[in-house]
């Protein structure tokens, strides 16, 4: 067991204010002039391995587990790591959506609507 001497460095489910928990490593990091809880959450079958960073103020609760309940509990947690913004995928579905409108919209031949070569306004 780590004494107070010893730097934070254990396995954990973290109970977070707004009764969130993640579960993973943690170890303490000093970010900007402040310690701050890391939490590196394991890789399960639905989300790769991420890391989170937790203010003393957010946290509720550290519960220390070993690396095995550690990860079957990150498994259950509907905690995800953060998504890049994917420009390309938003205009895609923009761009089927206008095409489904203009499919209801205009009764006919909507062939315009596949044509890559027309001029866009944008």
């Amino acid at each position: 067991m780590n004494t107070l001497q010893d730097k934070l460095e254990i396995w954990a489910i973290v109970e977070l204010f707004g009764h969130t928990k993640i579960a993973g490593r943690v170890t303490e990091q000093n970010i900007a002039g402040t310690n701050m809880l890391r939490v590196d959450v394991p890789e399960t079958n639905e989300n790769p391995e991420f890391t989170r960073f937790f203010g003393s103020a957010a946290i509720y609760a550290i519960n220390p587990v070993t690396e095995e309940v550690a990860t079957a509990y990150a498994e259950r947690l509907a905690v995800r790591p953060i998504q890049v913004f994917d420009i390309d995928r938003m205009v895609e579905k923009k761009m089927l959506l206008l095409k489904s409108q203009a499919n209801r919209e205009i009764p006919g031949d909507t062939s315009f609507l596949e044509d890559e070569d027309h001029d866009m306004p944008y």
